[in-house]
């Protein structure tokens, strides 16, 4: 496992010695490894297209930065800094999906350099920014649409992750593909992507795991894209109360059940919390008038999509709840911590893992989520600015709670 300053990037990398890396460096760069002088916007491109292992090599892909064309270091600082960055390449969002990989410094007979060991994707092809790219040679290059469909026959059905297997009983028909085409195939794909001819609807549903590759809707692609997922995935709604009260006998003061695709799921919810939060002015004698709210908008906003995204769809038909009272909010979902995630570390800064990783990547191409394992972290700081008590953690086994307290 990789660590940088506590990060844990991850669970799945193989490890290799310092004498490997370094007999890999002396054979110059090819296509399973890479060679940059300074860490850029590269970087990721780098990553892609080392994950996506277009000659099925099944050969971790090495990232070295710090060295040059001829494999010889440039003399850079490696520090922690460096290696937090690189570690970071991971959660910044726009690598879909989620990349395994690990950060290390090495000394080398020329000088240190770092370097970012990456597994090859179970679940390819992964795009960065919308782009699908490999590794051609000692070059990197966009993919083709025959590299792209090399790389989704090749994925590997048994290791994926429930919301990327066939949702039983659902056909392609149950599926709205105006809604794939006009709103989020132009989401997921960069434009001029999109413009080349060469990819059918079939591949493209298949390239974005919408569909198995044996062309039945996954089940992230029936809560993305069915206007009824609960017919194949019972738990696939959110339970909205408000209650009068402080407990669950309160009486209650309005109730809704949203459903439907993700996207419209997802506004409704975000429409509700709006409407629920109320505001107050505080006057200071002297002082500029303030209007104080009861809940920052961006903590509920962060915590309910995170229920959202990582709760367990295949263990429960429970729903996500958001319970309003008048003392507290409580969001909590069916599903305890998962993977790396633990009832002992949960909320940690940085510690993260996915259930539903195809999930999580709808929600980013959506516009509702910004980067991956910061959301609990930006509500914190959000009820602190606000003068919020702060945020409760209440994680078991099978559910995890979060309770939000209104500000004083």
């Amino acid at each position: 496992m990789g660590v940088v300053n506590g990060l844990r990037v991850s669970t799945e990398v193989r490890e290799l010695s310092d004498d490997e890396l370094r007999s890999r460096l002396a054979c110059g760069e090819g296509e399973r490894v890479e060679f940059k002088e300074h860490l850029t916007s590269e970087a990721r491109k780098a990553v892609c297209a080392l994950a996506n292992d277009l000659g099925a090599s099944g050969e971790p892909g090495l990232f070295f930065v710090g060295i040059d064309d001829q494999g010889k270091s440039v003399g850079s600082i490696v520090d922690d800094a460096l290696l937090k960055n690189l570690a970071q390449i991971r959660t910044g969002g726009d690598l879909q999906p989620l990349p395994s990989i690990s950060v290390r410094a090495l000394s080398t007979d020329t000088g240190p350099c770092a370097i970012v060991i990456i597994e090859p994707t179970d679940d390819p092809p992964m795009r960065y920014h919308g782009r699908i790219w490999v590794r051609v040679g000692s070059t990197t290059q966009g993919a083709s649409p025959q590299d792209e469909r090399r790389l989704v026959e090749r994925r590997r059905i048994s290791n994926l992750p429930f919301d990327h297997t066939a949702a039983p009983g659902a056909v392609l028909d149950d599926l709205n593909i105006l809604v794939f085409e006009r709103d989020y195939l132009p989401a997921a794909y960069a434009p001029d992507v999109l413009e080349r001819n060469g990819r059918t609807l079939e591949e493209r549903l298949k390239a974005l795991r919408l569909t198995t590759v044996g062309g039945r809707p996954s089940v992230g692609g029936v809560l993305v894209l069915c206007l009824e997922p609960r017919r194949f995935i019972p738990g696939a709604y959110i339970q909205f109360t408000r209650f009068a009260g402080t407990d669950i006998l309160s009486p209650i003061i309005d109730q809704k059940e949203l459903s439907g695709m993700l996207d419209d799921m997802v506004r409704s919810m975000l429409f509700l919390l709006r409407l629920n939060v109320t505001e107050s002015l505080e006057v200071r004698p002297g002082e500029r008038d303030r209007r104080v709210s009861s809940y920052p908008l961006i903590a509920l906003q962060e915590i309910a999509i995170n229920a959202i995204m990582h709760r367990a769809y295949d263990t429960s038909n429970a729903p996500v709840r958001i319970s309003f009272f008048d003392n507290r909010v409580e969001i909590s979902n069916p599903g305890g911590p998962f993977g790396q995630v633990t009832v002992a570390n949960i909320g940690e800064p940085n510690m993260t893992d996915y259930r539903n990783p195809l999930v999580a990547e709808a929600l980013k191409a959506l516009g509702f989520a910004q980067r991956f394992g910061f959301g609990i972290t930006a509500a914190r700081a959000a009820l602190r600015d606000n003068g919020n008590p702060p945020l409760e953690i209440k994680a078991q086994a099978n559910s995890v709670s979060m309770i939000l307290r209104p500000a004083k």
